[in-house]
């Protein structure tokens, strides 16, 4: 398959973190942190390249508390990454994390599992399926 084509996940119902330049520990600290204080329910860790991680929650939210809740957690946290990554979701309208290959970075995959994952979270990893099993019938007919 073409390593230029990166996919993504978007919606706007769903609490997205993209942390990079960070430890595990320390995602670990802010997804708890951050679900504590706005009753997410659970969320999912997901290493996608080394220091870097993507966190999904669990509860439905409005789009106007979506970006609460990481405006929130970017602040506190002083990650330049999400930083960086919150005006893009803004203008984009909707929050996206990458679930496809990135040229030698292998797609995200699940390092942790915390509380609940039955709504966002299952919607998410349902997503993320579907658009992998599209990704691998298309490089199976297309050549590279």
């Amino acid at each position: 398959m073409n390593h230029k084509s990166i996919i993504g996940y978007s919606d706007t119902e769903t609490v997205k973190l993209d942390l990079d330049n960070v430890s595990f520990r320390s995602t670990k600290y802010w997804a708890l942190k951050a679900m504590k204080r706005f009753r997410l329910g659970g969320f999912i860790i997901l290493k996608s390249s080394e220091n870097c991680y993507h966190v999904v929650f669990n509860r439905m939210v409005s789009w106007s508390e979506n970006m609460h809740i990481v405006a929130w957690v970017s602040l506190l946290s002083k990650n330049r990454g999400i930083l960086r990554w919150l005006p893009m979701q803004c203008i984009k309208e909707s929050s996206t994390l990458r679930v496809s290959t990135k040229m030698e970075k292998p797609s995200p995959r699940i390092v942790y599992r915390y509380g609940e994952q039955d709504d966002q979270i299952q919607s998410f990893l349902q997503s993320r399926r579907m658009i992998k099993n599209m990704m691998r019938r298309l490089s199976k007919t297309i050549p590279s």
